[in-house]
């Protein structure tokens, strides 16, 4: 890799790179110490195409999310089937990975310009703006940027667009997997909130039981299906659609249980 070779967003590689090591290094006790992450389903990473792969998951957290899939990521490409056991495998990590987040959380601070370096699809919440409601028209060139993520390699993105659950999936999500037909993998999380402070960047509880499951790809007719028709796909393949609500309770109940047994079987 040339010092100064660059990605098609102007990114330059060698940093983008070192960035990336340094994140995984400092976040990965947060998922490998004080809490562990409950892995499924990492070996469909190893089989998926260089590019235009879509990544679509529930959100937790503004951070933390996007940091546990950078290290179930790069750990399986390695080999590592469902752990993340010694973070070596950030060494040489997937560098046209891409992560889609709103511009004005990504320009909040220090901190998160320095995580924006590292792949994020910064857009313009077209329903949501400093706080308040807001109802404008999508920009075109962040479609367009989405498209040129594809065409380098694979995007994760949050459809519901907010880290409040059971929120409705957005259309423009749907959009793009019909016009530009990727390969969509849906991810699902959990115990992130529990975890972790909403931003995802303070550890708020430790030994809490978290979930990281990795979906085979959704099988959609790209000409024939609606909108509607991939929207209600994508809840349901990230189980945010309404009847989740009735297992949620006993899912979490248990998990606890299952954290409670290793905590006896540990002393």
């Amino acid at each position: 890799m040339g010092l100064f070779k660059k990605n098609p967003f102007g990114h330059i590689l060698f940093l983008k790179k070192w960035l990336i090591r340094i994140i995984g290094v400092l976040s990965h006790r947060r998922f490998r110490g004080f809490n562990n992450l409950q892995i499924e389903g990492s070996e469909i990473i190893k089989n998926l195409p260089d590019t235009n792969v879509l990544f679509i998951s529930n959100h937790q957290t503004y951070f933390a999310d996007v940091f546990a899939m950078f290290h179930v990521f790069n750990a399986s490409l390695k080999g590592r089937d469902d752990n993340i056991k010694n973070v070596g495998y950030l060494w040489n990590p997937k560098l046209n990975l891409y992560y889609v987040a709103a511009k004005e959380t990504m320009k909040s601070g220090l901190l998160p310009k320095i995580f924006a370096y590292t792949g994020s699809i910064s857009i313009e919440r077209t329903w949501r703006s400093q706080g308040k409601d807001v109802n404008r028209q999508v920009k075109m060139s962040d479609i367009s940027s989405i498209k040129t993520a594809l065409n380098d390699g694979w995007v994760i993105t949050f459809p519901q667009g907010t880290t409040t659950p059971f929120k409705p999936i957005r259309k423009g999500t749907a959009h793009i997997i019909k016009h530009y037909k990727p390969i969509v993998v849906p991810i699902v999380i959990d115990g992130f909130r529990r975890s972790f402070d909403k931003k995802g960047l303070r550890i708020k509880k430790k030994n809490v039981y978290q979930s990281f499951e990795i979906k085979e790809p959704l099988k959609i007719d790209y000409e024939n299906e609606s909108i509607a028709d991939i929207v209600e796909k994508i809840e349901y393949a990230i189980e945010q659609h309404p009847s989740f609500l009735k297992v949620i309770s006993k899912k979490e109940l248990l998990a606890q249980e299952e954290l409670n047994k290793q905590r006896e079987w540990l002393g």
